[in-house]
Formats: structure tokens, sequence, C-alpha cells
């Protein structure tokens, strides 16, 4: 630690100086250092006189990568430089940057990369290889990583001794920046006295090891051999003869040890013979014996000294076949069968291997299958094949087919299989089939009825695989027990096994089952479907999870369902349980729901899914639409009587109120009818001359007009209730007159009442045969007057009349002028009728008939709200005869 403090202070020292002559921005001190891992780092950042004297060097900045150093490590040199104190510095590498702050903003000034490390360990296990006359390389260990750049020298010392004094050595350097250096040839010294030194140097240290001593012989290695020649003899089988060369470049002062590798085509696995070849000898030779009749081999050579530890490397194969001769065994056949397709033809998929100890005596260039009906050997066919497989199209019938194995010498013997037909029906031979598994090994039994039933074949192939020409197959013979190694299997697949048993060339029915070798959980859950839910129950449908992830036998299902809020419930149905109904739920209530599937390995939740039961389910929404229904028919039944007797409802419930303006009067004055005020200056003794049955109704008449009516009335009624009976004298009189006068006039105008008659003027409404028809009539009033203004106001409308009525020739005559208090039952706002005299010179039957009533409101206002209505309960239309 003190030498590294040294060290930067020179360093400052040196920037100091430096820095006189500068033109540069800014330098940072030390650049690109190295330390020990741990150690405290000082840096020193100087600005260039760019800077100065705007800034100096209280507005830099450190940080360590993209974090700020704490300005309490901060030390001011002067005003152009700062340093920075970074205490236990860990990291492998990192960068520290110098900024300058000034006016809130931040520049960069210069950065330097600072790594640490450790300083280098000793290197051990240094061993070496020494290559005849190439080179001579060894290599070592350097202990922990440095994390810093290390360089190492490798010394080489020859020890020389001059009689009894030991002399200085010989010394040689090789340097390299790995863990191995090389002394090229002919820079290498061949002897015993030689001892070997590494030393391991970086920035913070350096490490040496011992000297250690190594024998050349020991460490020498020969390049590889040469084969010259690999052949075979004539007339000698199974024999082989190799013969090499040992490399010219190789000390011969010992002997060699040679092995020669040979293996068939047919076999994996190698032998090797070891032979010793003497040290004068180049050239060696070698028989390999036991080899197979026609089979190929590969042979190779390698060499070693005998004192030496160091084999060279294999030379390359070299290929050669032993004296062919043809197969002597035959070959393993087995068949798949296709179902018959619609035209009756059908595959039938042919497949074989070698025996184990097959190719003993020859190598196999092809096969030949020939195959005919088994009633009709006569159509036999034969093909040719270098494949192991094959694929026949045979008919219905049964055929008998044979395939051989050939090579230049001849064939091996005929293996036979027969194909049934198709419509033949196999024996059952096997009851029963079960399978277990050890440690290391899948066992399949089986029992059979027939015990004369001697071979079998076991079959297997994966469930999903769908290629006829995968399945293996074996045979069994005096036994009812297969063993095989549970490596040839794969695990948490799922494994069709069969046994069919062999009956000369015959095959009888199989007898299959499934098996796991090794299982797993499921890889997935099912997923369940809630469909509709009720009010209390949930059917909860699933599908069977794929084969390829059921990973063993499925044992069962589990369902978990939770209410919202509540507690988890479950049910368990067996594996072939695609569907259950969930009971006795809450109405109205979320629920959640998943399946588990399980089978012997564990179990494996499916996803989680929702549903809600109802509030109502079908049997109380039948109990509540049924009333409903019932309500809504007796509604629509009312309805329909309603319209069909819609005239009796409304003649019973709302009587038809006569409308004034709707009446048919008698003849009106043409200047009446357009009249909309009463003339003035009317005398009070002609207001009531020649009136006789009439009612008079006064309209809203406009409020301007209203006050000066009255004044023109006031001499005609002075309070009073009675009218003069010179009066009505003098009306008498007026009315015979009249009476003299043309019917025609009174028929012919009597539709024009109603066109002349408007709102401002009076309306005389007579002939009392439609008061049968006209019940009410509603007029406006703004009050009710006095029986004296009443009278008054019928001075006016008589006065009216009697000039409409001169003019037109027409006698109106009053014989009664009556008055009476009474009171319309459809408002509560009635006033007081008025009944008039009926005159004596009316016919009998007019006189009889119930005299008109009378209603006088004076003042009435059109459109005016708020003012109250009465009712005309009776009004008559005059008649003359």
């Amino acid at each position: 630690m003190f030498n590294c403090w040294i060290w930067i202070f020179i360093l400052l020292c040196r920037s100091s100086v430096a820095d006189e002559n500068s033109t540069r921005d800014a330098d940072i001190f030390p650049s690109s250092p190295e330390i020990e891992r741990g150690s405290t780092l000082k840096l020193f950042c100087i600005l260039g006189k760019h800077y100065t004297p705007h800034r100096n060097a209280s507005h830099i900045i450190w940080k360590l990568n993209h974090e700020l150093i704490s300005q309490e490590n901060y030390s001011i040199v002067n005003e152009t430089v700062s340093s920075v104190t970074i205490y236990n510095f860990t990291h492998n590498k990192a960068r520290v940057k110098c900024f300058i702050k000034y006016l809130g903003r931040e520049q960069l000034l210069v950065h330097t990369e600072v790594k640490s490390g450790f300083p280098p360990g000793t290197p051990r296990n240094i061993s070496c290889i020494y290559e005849v006359d190439i080179r001579l390389t060894c290599s070592w260990t350097s202990g922990r990583e440095t994390n810093l750049a290390t360089s190492y020298t490798l010394y080489r010392k020859i020890m020389s001794v001059h009689g009894p004094i030991m002399q200085e050595p010989k010394i040689s350097i090789c340097e390299s920046k790995t863990e191995s250096c090389s002394f090229r040839y002919p820079n290498i010294p061949f002897g015993d006295n030689l001892c070997f030194q590494v030393k391991a140097e970086n920035v913070l240290g350096e490490a040496s090891s011992d000297c250690v001593p190594i024998n050349m012989e020991e460490i020498e290695k020969f390049q590889p051999p040469e084969i010259l020649s690999l052949k075979k003899n004539a007339g000698i089988k199974q024999l082989l003869t190799v013969t090499w060369k040992i490399p010219e470049k190789s000390m011969r002062l010992l002997d060699v040890k040679c092995q020669i590798r040979y293996r068939n085509l047919y076999s994996n696995s190698s032998k090797i013979d070891t032979v010793i070849v003497a040290s004068e000898e180049t050239v060696s030779t070698h028989n390999l014996t036991g080899l197979w009749d026609s089979t190929e081999y590969l042979v190779a050579v390698r060499c070693i000294s005998v004192e030496s530890k160091l084999w060279s490397e294999w030379c390359r194969e070299e290929k050669a076949s032993t004296e062919e001769e043809a197969p002597s065994e035959k070959v393993d056949l087995w068949r798949v069968i296709e179902s018959s397709h619609p035209a009756g033809n059908r595959s039938v998929y042919l497949m074989w291997k070698l025996l184990s100890n097959f190719p003993l005596h020859g190598r196999i260039l092809g096969y030949k299958i020939q195959y005919f009906p088994e009633n009709n050997a006569a159509l036999q066919m034969t093909n040719f094949t270098s494949d192991k497989k094959i694929t026949l199209l045979l008919n219905e019938e049964a055929y008998i087919i044979s395939l051989t194995a050939y090579n230049s010498a001849g064939n091996s013997p005929a293996a036979i299989l027969r194909i049934p037909s198709t419509d033949e029906k196999s024996s059952q031979i096997i009851e029963a089939v079960r399978t277990f598994t050890t440690e290391e090994e899948i066992i399949l039994e089986w029992t059979v009825s027939d015990p004369e039933v001697t071979e079998y074949v076991a079959e297997w192939y994966e469930e999903m695989e769908t290629d006829p020409f995968s399945r293996s197959w074996q045979y069994i013979s005096n036994s009812t027990k297969w063993k095989a190694n549970k490596k040839n299997f794969k695990s948490f697949v799922c494994y069709n096994m069969s046994v069919y048993p062999i009956y000369g060339n015959k095959v009888e029915a199989p007898y299959s089952i499934q098996t796991y070798v090794q299982e797993k959980e499921p890889s997935e859950g099912p997923v369940a479907d809630t469909g509709f839910p009720g009010k209390n129950e949930v059917t909860i449908k699933w599908k069977e999870i794929s084969k390829d992830k059921r990973n063993g036998f499925i044992n069962n299902y589990t369902i978990f369902y939770k209410p919202e809020g509540g507690k988890e419930l479950n049910e368990t149905v067996n594996s072939d349980v695609l569907q259950y109904t969930l009971k006795s739920l809450q109405a109205n209530t979320q629920y959640t729901v998943y399946i588990m599937a399980s089978n012997r390995a564990g179990g494996t939740n499916g996803e989680p899914k929702t549903f809600k039961t109802l509030k109502f389910n079908k049997e109380d929404v039948i109990f509540i639409a049924i009333p409903v229904g019932l309500s809504m028919l007796f509604l629509l039944g009312l309805w329909i009587t309603c319209i069909l007797k819609k005239h009796l409802f409304k003649k019973v419930c709302w009587p038809d109120i006569p409308n004034p303006a709707e009446s048919i009067a008698v003849q009106w004055p043409l200047d009446a009818s357009t009249s909309n005020s009463f003339p003035k200056g009317v005398a009070c003794e002609d207001k009531t001359r020649g009136l006789e049955n009439i009612s008079v109704l006064e309209d809203c008449f406009p409020e301007e007009r209203e006050g000066s009516l009255l004044m023109n009335c006031e001499k005609c009624v002075s309070g009073s209730t009675e009218i003069n009976i010179d009066e009505v004298q003098n009306i008498s009189e007026y009315k015979t007159s009249l009476l003299n006068s043309d019917k025609k006039i009174l028929n012919n105008e009597e539709q024009e009442v109603a066109k002349h008659l408007s709102p401002s003027m009076p309306y005389l409404i007579t002939d009392q045969d439609f008061r049968s028809q006209i019940h009410s009539a509603l007029i406006p009033a703004e009050k009710i007057e006095p029986i004296g203004m009443l009278e008054d106001d019928l001075c006016d409308s008589q006065q009216i009349s009697i000039k409409n009525e001169e003019n037109d020739h027409e006698v109106l005559n009053i014989e009664d002028f009556s008055e009476k208090n009474l009171f319309n039952p459809y408002l509560r706002n009635s006033v007081k009728t008025r009944e008039f005299l009926v005159n004596e010179n009316l016919p009998e039957h007019s006189r009889n008939e119930p005299i008109s009533q009378e209603t006088v409101l004076p003042g009435l206002q059109q459109n005016v709200v708020g003012q109250s209505y009465i009712t005309l309960d009776m009004v008559g239309l005059a008649t003359a005869h």
C-alpha cells in the first residue's frame, strides 16, 4: 500500500509539471490505473487554461460509473487541481469520470477506466510434452484469477556437473501470456538433467514456482505411425494382415510398443492387440485373427516408447474385408397387417433385422423376398431390396412369405411367415398379460390356455406413433416372460405392448395392453366448461387430456369449487367420467371451479373458470309467468271488449255534452248575424217586444263594451225581478202578427242560423225536440250577476231579436216569463234559470210540452283563464204551426 501511494504521488508531480505547458482542457492522473481489490484509490483531475478564471477546481465533481461520489471524498489541491479518494474499491472494472459543474450544468471533462485484481499466485502442476524433433511444450496452472493482465516466463535450466563441482546452469527462456509455452526444434537438448520453472507477474506483484526436474524420455511422444497395408490372405478366412511404419523422427534408443485397434462395421465395440517393436526395426507386421467372414473392418495403430508415458495419436483408420462366405443364419422377420381397403386389397409391412451374432460368416449385400397365395404357389412373386423393410400390397387371400439374405457367396436360410386371409378368425390362446418394472428392467408376463405353444413374439411401440415400421419386436422361445432394459424405452410415454403366439408359421390372435415405463404428473389439467348454470346446480363438463400430455394413466378427476368469500369444496369422479353435476349450490352466487387430473405420480390443476348461479330456476319462472300471462290475457280481453263496446261505455261513462256552436237555430236576420254588438240607443220598452219561448244565452262580450251595455239597460229593470205588464202585452200583440208569416221562411233559414253565429253575438236555441239530445253546455263567466242584471241583459237580447224578426217577417211570442233557481248536476257552479210564459195561442201540444228554461249570463268573456262555467239544462226551439 505504501508503494502505491508513492507511485500516485510521483504521477501527481509529473502531471503538475506537464500541466504548465499543456493546452488540453483537462487531464486525469493516473490514467487507467490497476489496483488491488479492496484498496484505496486516489485520482486527480486537472483543469486546463481554457476554463480559468471563470471556473476552478471547486466546480469539479466526480462520478463512479453513473453514481455521484460524495463530496466528502473531494479534495482541492489548488485552483486547477481536484482530487477524489475512493475507499475499498471492489469493482472488477469501473469508470471514474471528472465533470465541471457551472451554472447548474454538468460537462464531462475526462474519464479513466480503473481495474482491480490480485497479485499472481504461484504457478503449479508443471508438465511437459516432447514431440520428437518438433517442439517441447510445457503447461501449468496459475491458481486464482487475478483479473489483471499477467505475463508468464518459462525457464528451462540445464544442470551441468564438472567433476564434483556444480556449475552454473544454462537457462533458456520462453515468454507467454497464457498458461503454456513451447521451445522449438532444434533448441531442444535431450538429457535427464533438466528442470523447469515458471514466473508469473502483473502490476501488483510476481510469483515463481520451484524448478521441477523432468526426464525427457518420460515425456517423449511419437508422431502417429503410418499403415502401409491391410489385406486378406487367399484361402484363409477370418484373418487380416496389417503392416505399419514407425516415424523416422524418433530417438530409437529404446524399444517401441504399438497397439492395433480393429472393429467390424456391424459392431460399435473395438478390440486391441499390443505388439512390441525392437529399436532397430522401422516397419512392423501383425495378423488379426478370429474375424467374421465377408466382413469389413476398420483398423488403426498407435505407438509409445517403452520408457515414455505418452502414447502417440491414432493413425487414420484403414478399411479391409475378410474372405466372403454365404450367410449361415436366417434373419428375424416380422409383419404389420393393415386393415383391408374397400377394393379388397390390404398393405402388409414387412420388416426384419439381423440376429445378435449375425453375420458370423458373411457380409450382407441385399435381401430377396418371395411371396405367393397359400393355395396357389404358381403365382409366386419376388422382390429385392437393400433396406430392412418393404411394403407388399396383397388381396384378401392367405399368403406365404419367405425372406433370405445374400452376398456374393450365396444366400442365408429363409425366414418364413404366413399372412392370414381377411375372413380368417384366429384363436385367443393368451388369456392375460401384465407388466411391471424394476429399477433396471421392464418385465412382461402372460398366461396361455394351450401349453403346446412354445414360441411367441413380443411387440411394442409408442401409442402416438403411426409409422408401422417404427415398431419393435422380439422372438421368445420356451418362456412366458420377457425382459427388456428400461433404457430402451422413453419415460412418460405410453406404449402399446402385444404378445403373439406362434404355432408353426401361423400367427394367432394377440393380447394387447398399454403401459408406462415411468410416470409423472400430467403436463396440463382439464379445462372446465360450466355451460348454463341453474339456481342451485351446474353441470361441469371437460375433455380428456391429450395423450402426449397425460404422462401416465389418469386415475380420477377432482372438481374443486368455491363460492365467492366461502370455503372450497371438492368432488372426485372416476377417470371415465367427463361431466358431473354440482348440486346444493347457493342461488345468485359467483363460483370459481377448476378440475385436477391425477395419475399415480400426482395431479395437475386445469385453468379456473367462474360462473354465477341464477336467481330463479325454471320452476320459479313458470310460477311467476303463469299469473302474469293470465293477467295479460284478462287485460287483453278487457281491452277488446272496450273496443267492441266503446259506444256503450262512452254513453254510460262520458255522456255527450251539447256544443252551442254546433246547434241548429231558426233563421236569423242577415244584419243580426253579421253584427258583433247591440245598437246603441235602443229603448227599454222595445226590448221585450215580440219574444216567445226563447232561451237567451249571452256570449262573452268584450270588456270595453260590457259597461256600455249595462248602462243602456239600466232603465229596463230597476232592481226588480218582475217584467212590466204593458211590455208583455205589446210583445203578445206583436207575436200574433208574426204567426201569420210564411212558415217557409223559417224552414229555409233554419240551417243558416249556425253559419251566422259568432262568438260575439248571443245564441237563440229553440225547438224542444232537441232537448233529449242536449244535456248541458259549458259557458265561461267571470261572475254570476244578480237577477236584476240578468233581466237587463235579456232586454238587450230581446231588442236585437225583435229587430231581426221585423226584417225577416218572423214573430216570436212570449207568454210567460218567470224565474226559477235550477242547478246543473254536472257542474258545481250552477246558475238560476228563468222560465218564460207560453202563449195561449199556441197549439195544445205546444202548451203541454215542458216549458223551456233560460239561463242568462251577462258580462262573459272568451278564453279567460279561471272563470266559471254554467250549463243550460234544457233548450227549446220554437215551432210555428
